[in-house]
């Protein structure tokens, strides 16, 4: 048998004033057919698993394009085309083929194509209309009818934060090279849950969400259960919480299985909704913790979301109330890295800081700084992948106190990554456990990393490209017939 792969993959927010555009990808990566001849990263890790496990079957295995990006606004037309038709003459090149196997995110929205993926698989089934066809999905995917109707599978991650890639990618392996062989044949079917929200996972009510979802894959004819949550601020008609239940030729079984599962969730959701607290809310109940750190998550200004990272509102107000002890990151600002990379360590400047990329930035912060460090070609983790961080520099601004533990201490990248690891501190020698503060740019995926070490998690709804008030998103393709926004979306 010969496996064909492939990876393209970014988040679109309808919403993100930053276009994505080829720096953008390149800013990321791309590698033509070679990704699995370096280390993984965290977009090309399933590519890798993929390649090792089909050649222990002895199988060939043909690789293209891997590309992806940050995720922010619209994706350039003729990127997306490039790339997709890149992919289809790499299939046509490697043809007969019998499995394709594509890493792909599942909201990626291009000038002209609202539904990226679908558009790609069902490119790829015209070539290969008889492949197996199985697609890996970040599990904030729109999950369209194209998508469903033209791939064999398509498996979510499980966990949010997403620490299951490579679990996700081997169930996916397992299940299309089951069918490729005709020990199963994989029917699909969803439930539209009509919900629009986050749910994080690693506790409570989502937590046992996902245990007993995955508890259900081990029932008669069942394959491969998943819950897209949706993009909340990619304005696609399909946007918003979906079921989805794979089964062995049994296509009522999936139909029931997926209905359950989103009953589940309709069931649960008051549980599982999460309050967030404005930026004043959240200080004023970090002021009433005695033990640091404390982490604050600015969930509004997450690059992973689309937004530009480059905010300053946060910033703004802990330095209005005086507070003292805080490490603030990962702001981009390629300017101000450039200054300090220029001069170098040890040198005190003026620097204008973030607030560059419109209203959603707030205002730029006129601030003197002590560099501190600057570095080049570290990584942080996510999961057990490896995220690049750029040029990176450390910050300070002098408290006064004597004790530079009190000092407020930023860092600033020329990559724009949301925070998701204390190493993205530590690696540049901040010590966090001496913080009180300690301000990370991201919804959710910083909790892996960050809960260890936290004394308290406060999650902050400040303004931003990706503000977390669900009622309030602007759409104008998807309906507004979604809970929380009506209370009775099936009415």
């Amino acid at each position: 048998m010969k496996c064909f792969i492939a990876c393209l993959a970014t988040e679109t927010n309808s919403f993100s004033p930053l276009p994505t555009g080829i720096a953008a990808f390149e800013e990321g990566h791309v590698h033509h057919g070679t990704a699995t001849q370096g280390a993984p990263v965290y977009w090309t890790g399933a590519l890798h698993l993929w390649r090792k496990q089909a050649e222990a079957k002895g199988w060939q295995v043909a690789e293209s394009l891997a590309a992806f990006a940050q995720p922010g606004g619209l994706t350039v037309r003729k990127v997306y085309e490039d790339f997709r038709d890149e992919i289809v003459a790499d299939l046509k090149a490697a043809m007969p083929v019998d499995v394709i196997l594509l890493q792909l995110h599942g909201a990626m929205i291009a000038d002209g194509y609202p539904d990226c993926e679908g558009d790609l698989i069902a490119a790829c089934r015209a070539v290969a209309p008889e492949a197996k066809i199985g697609a890996l999905l970040d599990p904030h995917c729109h999950l369209t009818e194209q998508m469903l109707t033209e791939a064999t599978a398509l498996i979510c991650f499980k966990e949010y934060p997403h620490i299951d890639i490579l679990e996700r990618g081997a169930e996916l392996f397992a299940l299309i090279a089951d069918a490729a062989e005709g020990k199963t044949k994989p029917v699909m079917r969803d439930y539209d849950c009509r919900i629009i929200m986050a749910m994080p996972t690693p506790e409570g009510p989502m937590r046992a969400f996902v245990d007993a979802l995955t508890a259900r894959e081990s029932e008669p004819g069942v394959l491969s259960l998943s819950l897209a949550h949706g993009f909340p601020w990619g304005d696609h008609e399909r946007t918003g919480a979906r079921a989805l239940a794979i089964t062995d030729g049994d296509a009522a079984l999936a139909e029931r299985m997926a209905r359950e599962i989103g009953e589940k969730l309709w069931r649960e959701k008051e549980a599982i909704f999460q309050e967030v607290l404005t930026i004043d809310q959240a200080l004023d109940k970090a002021a009433g913790h005695n033990q640091g750190p404390i982490v604050l998550a600015d969930m509004s200004d997450n690059a992973g979301g689309g937004a530009p990272s480059d905010s300053t509102f946060l910033l703004r107000a802990i330095l209005d109330r005086g507070l003292t002890s805080v490490a603030s990151g990962i702001y981009w600002d390629p300017v101000v890295v450039r200054l300090c990379a220029e001069i170098g360590e040890g040198a005190q400047l003026a620097i204008r800081l973030g607030g560059k990329c419109g209203p959603m930035s707030g205002d730029p912060l006129d601030l003197t700084v002590t560099i501190k460090r600057v570095a080049s070609g570290l990584s942080q983790r996510f999961g057990s992948l490896p995220v690049n961080l750029g040029t990176i520099v450390w910050l300070s601004i002098d408290a006064g106190t004597g004790d530079e533990t009190d000092n407020i201490d930023l860092i600033v990248n020329d990559t724009r990554t949301q925070t998701f690891h204390p190493e993205a501190f530590t690696q540049l020698g901040i010590d966090l456990s001496k913080k009180r503060h300690v301000c990370v740019k991201s919804s959710n995926h910083y909790r892996a990393g960050f809960a260890p070490i936290a004394s308290v998690i406060i999650p902050i709804a400040a303004p931003g490209a990706i503000t977390p008030d669900f009622t309030a998103i602007p759409y104008r393709h998807r309906s507004l017939t979604y809970w929380p926004r009506v209370e009775n979306p099936f009415a």
